[in-house]
């Protein structure tokens, strides 16, 4: 008979009773790290339950725990009479004994439909800085008051959990955020032209499969949002673009480059286009209602930023100024919360919305539980306390952020500080390679992404966000693109 494995157990176990966990999961997932670091390896005999209790200094009764759930997860094999050993299904697996579980093949044996139009530009492993395409801090409204709302919710039984919900959420939710709505943007809708929807892209998805057909002409601004433009490239439209200026979108190039009953769609983000950051002007406003009128197209209006727009920079919406007769309405609430606690929310004509909740199946239903905590969230006066706390901490990060391209940068380049959303859109005043400056950013521990280059022969620019970086952050993340900067240039100058 083998003798049990010579290994000091709070080696490789560490007991930690501040955490959640139960004290048996953390030796189960411990024990497994030590099996896949070969610590322990297949086929080891180990010590009775009471010697390693006593090393681990926990009941006997919680080690014996740990043994059936590894045994039951399939970690250790159990000889009655005779002991437990280690045993490892991974490795079990790749020997190919029988029965065992196998990975699939990293290329599929069979022919399945691949989308290029879908490919994103994003990176998956930020470096020690980083920058975005223009995201929020999610550390500034705390995710643990956030949580508190929930399980509030979930434990509390109120007059309003008695209300019906329905394919498209519960009614609490929609009364709420209509109200909220019609509060904070000027709207005079009821919530039977509203539909909340997890993501921006199922809404576009929605609108794509309601709206376009093969061939169909979108017209989209000159550098814009690639995540929509992937959406309705791939439901087969043909999108057109058109040149945008300090004042937005050019409505002059639509009227003379198009034909009345040649566009299906024109997609606009009238408060903070997307990556310029230009503003659509008022003017500009009444021509695109104007022309849609005249050349019967639909209005997509994103104001995903609307929340990021201090009060006094809120200009009126499209939609506001419609009425909705050809503008549908794509909003965001709580974009400051973190990611498992936002809403976005489609506007349109009530026909078209029942038609549209038809789609919300193939995404799964909605969080019932998740809605009615925003509704509260709104419902108690919570959100405009977040929504000034927010506001505040954004304004403040946007100035120092100007503070610190001035000082480094100084006549290197040219941008505005944006009224609305997190990023700066930055030209820079001298051609060169923003490869190149991607590259000697990442040396340098400073992640620039892909999404947040833009460059051709007239444009040499970044789509910055700002407000994911806080006091630390933001003067090192600026210095070391400053950096980089200047080994390109030198490396290279023109």
């Amino acid at each position: 008979m083998s003798s049990p494995v010579h290994v000091h157990f709070h080696t490789i176990v560490k007991i930690d009773r501040r955490k959640e966990d139960p004290v048996y999961l953390q030796i189960v997932y411990q024990f497994i790290n030590a099996v896949k670091r070969h610590l322990l390896e297949d086929g080891d005999l180990l010590p009775g339950s009471r010697k390693i209790a006593s090393d681990l200094q926990v009941h006997r009764k919680t080690v014996v725990a740990a043994i059936n759930e590894l045994h039951e997860q399939g970690w250790v094999k159990v000889l009655p009479n005779i002991g437990t050993f280690v045993q490892n299904p991974e490795q079990t697996a790749s020997q190919g004994v029988k029965d065992a579980f196998r990975q699939p093949p990293e290329r599929a044996p069979f022919h399945f439909r691949k989308e290029l139009i879908l490919d994103t530009p994003h990176l998956e492993v930020p470096e020690n800085y980083y920058f975005t395409d223009g995201t929020p801090d999610y550390r500034i409204i705390e995710a643990d008051e956030l949580v508190r709302f929930y399980a509030s919710m979930i434990k509390r039984k109120r007059k309003t959990d008695q209300l019906p919900e329905t394919a498209e959420g519960n009614l609490f939710f929609r009364d709420q955020l209509s109200y909220y709505l019609n509060l904070t943007r000027g709207f005079h809708i009821s919530r039977n032209f509203l539909l909340p929807i997890v993501s921006r892209e199922q809404i576009f998805s929605i609108l794509t499969r309601l709206l376009i057909r093969m061939g169909d002409i979108v017209i989209i601004e000159d550098l814009s949002y690639f995540l929509p433009n992937m959406i309705f490239s791939q439901a087969g439209a043909r999108l057109k673009t058109v040149p945008v200026d300090a004042e937005g979108m050019d409505i002059d190039y639509i009227a003379a480059h198009f034909s009345p009953g040649e566009i299906r769609c024109v997609y606009v983000n009238t408060k903070c286009q997307y990556p310029t950051t230009a503003a659509l002007s008022e003017k500009r406003k009444v021509q695109l209602l104007q022309l849609a009128e005249h050349y019967q197209f639909i209005v997509i209006e994103d104001d995903a930023d609307f929340e990021t727009a201090p009060i006094r920079g809120k200009a009126e919406s499209l939609f506001r100024k419609n009425g909705g007769a050809r503008v549908l309405y794509i909003g965001s609430f709580g974009h400051f919360f973190a990611p498992g606690f936002q809403m976005n929310f489609l506007i349109a004509p009530k026909d078209l919305l029942e038609e549209g909740k038809k789609y919300l199946n193939i995404f799964g239903k909605p969080n019932f539980m998740l809605e009615k905590t925003l509704g509260e969230i709104i419902h108690q006066g919570d959100i405009f306390r977040y929504q000034r706390k927010f506001q505040k901490i954004v304004a403040e990060r946007k100035e120092r952020f100007a503070q610190l391209l001035h000082a480094y940068f100084k006549q290197e380049l040219t941008f505005e500080p944006p009224v609305s959303g997190l990023a700066f859109w930055i030209r820079f005043n001298r051609s060169f390679s923003l490869m190149r400056l991607q590259q000697q950013a990442k040396k340098r521990g400073l992640l620039l992404p892909g999404v947040c280059l833009y460059q051709n022969k007239t444009v040499t620019a970044l789509r910055l966000g700002f407000a994911h970086l806080d006091e630390q952050d933001m003067p090192e993340a600026v210095r070391l693109l400053y950096e980089a900067y200047v080994h390109v240039i030198m490396e290279s100058p023109i």
